[in-house]
């Protein structure tokens, strides 16, 4: 019998996660196909997953809006289809959520936690997971990080071990983000963490405590667009031993996530994070490899991106490669979580826990243990997982 799985989500009211939950619900209902998901292929046949209709939503936001009313405004899921699942997404209504304005300038909304002090903060965070779960006879949970990208930071002597952060909870140490304490606190509840975001999380203290609790936990930062491209093209520069000399990308959006990556600090979090992949799957320095990213009000969550690809073949001639590619930005994103949080969950069950390699697939800059270089490579990466989905 399938299990009835909790999804909690960080940014429950922000354009991913109310598209997750309405594409859902429009799938149980048999108004949308189930497209873009390992999960739905031929690949997760005899899987344990959890059922599509067993996945019930919660979770925390800046904004109170209901789920319905967050979808509208982010104009992403037409209304027409909205309007079917309106009942489904106006039962969410989110949590209150724990934010700092040292990690994240351009907040806005009433939805605030308050408490006097961070230890405070994480019991409420863990409450709100116990009541979810014990109000809808949740046979478990998994809490997904789709929250605004936290301003850019390293990690600190605070970070280096577990016995240095919980002395850093004790002093409200302002180097912990939010990001951190809510991923302390699934981790002390024994639930599967997934960072969607690039907000630093990834590091000893936590990585840690999850071997020692036993927990799974992926990240960071999904892989939706132009990382995308860029991990499957770099693999067949390499393979033809074709030398890229420059690779020049771009984006424009003007979502939220775009609003908030206007602030140089996250938009740093952001590049740092998108920048990785290369030199790791190339096997040299690339000399000249710039992203940039700009907010652009009018496309909303139509995202753009333009790759120049400078390479030099035979006898060193220069030859140039130009990729335009037009996305929506949370049409990408979700089915990813929606895998992700299915394959975390059985990883869970299957008693695996720490950092989940395997998951590497959907992420721009994947946990990886200390020591151990990340794989960027999309295809390694897809091998690496279907390995592991096999058993």
């Amino acid at each position: 019998m399938s299990q009835k799985l909790g999804v909690c989500l960080i940014g429950s009211g922000g354009a991913v996660s109310t598209t997750i939950v309405a594409g859902v619900a429009l799938m149980r209902k048999n108004l949308a196909p189930k497209q873009g998901m390992i999960t739905e292929s031929p690949l997760a046949q005899g899987l344990a997953l959890a059922s599509l209709d067993k996945l019930v939503f919660g979770g925390w936001d800046l904004r109170e809006d209901n789920a319905f009313e967050a979808a509208k405004s982010h104009e992403v899921v037409p209304q027409h289809l909205l309007n079917f699942v309106k009942d489904d997404l106006e039962s969410l209504k989110p949590w209150k959520a724990a934010v700092s304005s040292k990690f994240l300038h351009s907040m806005s909304g009433q939805n605030v936690l308050a408490c006097g002090s961070f230890r405070e903060e994480i019991v409420s965070i863990k409450q709100d997971m116990l009541k979810f779960k014990e109000a809808y006879t949740l046979d478990g949970l998994v809490m997904v990080n789709l929250t605004s990208t936290e301003k850019f930071s390293e990690p600190q002597e605070v970070h280096r071990s577990l016995e240095a952060f919980e002395k850093g909870l004790d002093e409200n140490n302002s180097r912990i983000s939010p990001a951190m304490k809510y991923l302390y606190a699934a981790l002390d509840s024994g639930v599967p963490y997934v960072n969607f975001t690039p907000s630093l999380t990834n590091i000893p203290a936590l990585a840690e405590m999850a071997r020692m609790k036993k927990v799974p936990l992926a990240g960071e930062d999904g892989k939706t667009g132009q990382t995308l491209l860029k991990t499957a093209l770099a693999p067949m520069f390499a393979a033809r031993n074709l030398k890229v000399d420059g690779w020049y990308s771009a984006n424009i959006l003007g979502n939220n996530d775009g609003l908030v990556l206007n602030d140089p600090e996250s938009n740093k979090t952001k590049v740092t994070s998108k920048r990785s992949v290369l030199d790791n799957i190339l096997g040299y320095k690339v000399d000249d490899h710039q992203v940039h990213i700009h907010y652009y009000k009018p496309r909303g969550d139509a995202k753009e991106s333009w790759d120049n690809i400078d390479i030099s073949g035979f006898l060193g001639e220069r030859m140039q490669i130009k990729v335009n590619f037009l996305c929506k930005d949370s049409i990408l994103a979700a089915p990813l979580v929606i895998d992700m949080v299915r394959l975390i969950d059985l990883a869970k069950r299957r008693g695996d826990y720490g950092i989940q390699e395997q998951l590497s697939l959907f992420f721009k800059a994947p946990y990886h243990e200390a020591g151990q270089q990340p794989e960027h490579n999309l295809f390694t990466q897809h091998e690496i997982l279907v390995k592991w989905m096999r058993g």
